[in-house]
């Protein structure tokens, strides 16, 4: 949940720091937890516009009619701009109103997915009330930048004059893409390693099997998830597929070194994001940093910047999922699934690196970029994504059976993938069964996807 941060803490001056606090996020495996986020376009119903941010049909309201199930405010200068429980589960938004659930730290995935199911069924319930619904979707299939609202954060306002200094797709990155993504624990070192290696080397599968943002502006865009392509022209200095991961020497200092390098977005102080959008983290640790000189930042800080790069995969005291684009309900659960599967089982995660270990820099590039656009149809060593995509569902299968944690009816986390299952099987990804509605059924228009597709 991007709320405003709250600066506190010892100064930092020694890279050591910065290493200890991400070794601090290794966790016993009885410990490890699943932290599902998910966004999702909010509409009115009588003319399937976003919602601005005030007004009595507005994303305020919106916030307003989620307190009614106990969600506490956060505000940011007099304006409500997230929501918490006080037991680690938010509401948050994002430039253009996409509203995001950041789940709570849960132990299964069969909680993770009465988390979101909850959550659906109380958004539904304002929904009704105010006129309007919600879209699960990677790209806003309709609307353009122009007629989409700025929700009133102050590090938007810095991210939303600085992207168009460094790609020509970074504020369409914030105002029409939503994403679901899960977040993972690791044990150690080295075992953090081999899980964002996996993870990096994977990721392209899993935005083949949700691929689900095929129309712009009201017409097919040529992609079947727009969402991925949109991160390819956002900032070459915070995106990517950071191909030091697979080199020697990648550990906890690696990764602080290149997030340091990540030129910064803001300093908060005083209840005020102040732009030091281009300067180094590193100068701001020598106390250097242009119009703070002689202050030297916290962890607080710290934590806000790490925040900052957008990676395929990235990590903070855990690691973040970053592939898919957003869905349905189905789907939903079935992206923790997925990588619960991959990554928390000692067999499964064995069997996923002997799957990518020799994969070459440049096949994993080719394989990021052009899942984007063919998905599921992508070439790749003599076969497909699709025979990738069925090897790595077999896999993630193997590992939550092998958890065994099953729910009040019996079952293990593995049914959760059923909806994966059917993708892969028939390589038919839901952009394309969208793009055939378009022709076949909707007369060419992508206005009742918002109806067919609504939650």
């Amino acid at each position: 949940m991007s709320a405003p941060p709250k600066n506190a803490g010892t100064p930092l001056r020694d890279k050591r720091q910065l290493v200890e606090f991400l070794e601090g996020g290794a966790k016993p495996p009885e410990d490890w937890r699943i932290g599902t986020e998910h966004e999702k376009f909010v509409f009115r119903l009588d003319d399937l516009r976003r919602l601005p941010y005030e007004g009595d049909v507005g994303i305020r309201a919106v916030l307003d009619g989620m307190t009614r199930f106990g969600w506490q405010r956060v505000e940011e200068r007099g304006k409500v701009i997230a929501l918490t429980d006080g037991d680690g589960c938010n509401i948050s938004l994002e430039p253009g109103g996409q509203f995001e659930l950041s789940g709570a730290p849960l132990r299964t995935v069969h909680e993770t997915c009465r988390e979101v199911n909850q959550h659906l069924d109380q958004v539904k319930q304002v929904g009704e009330e105010l006129g309007i619904g919600f879209l699960g979707l990677g790209f806003d299939p309709k609307w353009a930048r122009d007629d989409i609202h700025w929700m009133p954060k102050g590090r938007y306002k810095i991210m939303r004059e600085y992207m168009p200094k460094k790609g020509k797709l970074g504020l369409d990155m914030m105002l029409r893409t939503c994403t679901v993504q899960v977040n993972l624990d690791f044990e150690s070192e080295a075992a953090m390693v081999k899980k964002l290696r996996v993870s990096f080397a994977l990721q392209p599968i899993a935005t083949a099997l949700f691929a689900n943002s095929p129309f712009t502006d009201g017409r097919p865009n040529g992609y079947l998830s727009y969402r991925s392509q949109i991160w390819t022209d956002t900032d070459p200095d915070r995106c990517g597929m950071l191909p030091f991961v697979f080199e020697d020497g990648m550990g906890y200092e690696r990764w602080v070194d290149y997030v340091l390098d990540v030129p910064m977005y803001f300093v908060y102080r005083d209840g005020t994001y102040h732009d030091v959008s281009g300067c180094s983290f590193r100068d701001f640790m020598a106390g250097k940093l242009p119009g703070f000189e002689g202050q030297f930042p916290t962890m607080t800080d710290w934590e806000d910047h790490m925040t900052t790069p957008f990676p395929e995969v990235r990590l903070k005291r855990y690691i973040e999922m970053r592939g898919a684009d957003g869905g349905p309900w189905r789907r939903l659960c079935a992206l923790p699934a997925l990588w619960v599967g991959l990554l928390y089982d000692g067999e499964a995660l064995d069997a996923a690196w002997d799957l990518v270990k020799d994969w070459s820099h440049e096949e994993r590039e080719f394989l990021r970029n052009e899942v984007a656009r063919s998905a599921l149809k992508t070439p790749f060593r003599g076969g497909t994504v699709r025979d990738l995509a069925v090897e790595t569902l077999k896999i993630a299968r193997t590992g939550l059976r092998n958890r065994a944690v099953s729910d009040e009816f019996g079952e293990d986390e593995s049914h959760f993938l059923s909806a994966l299952d059917e993708i892969a099987e028939s390589g038919v990804t839901p952009a394309e069964r969208k793009l055939e509605a378009y022709r076949d059924r909707w007369g060419e228009s992508v206005d009742p996807l918002f109806r067919e597709y609504m939650y």
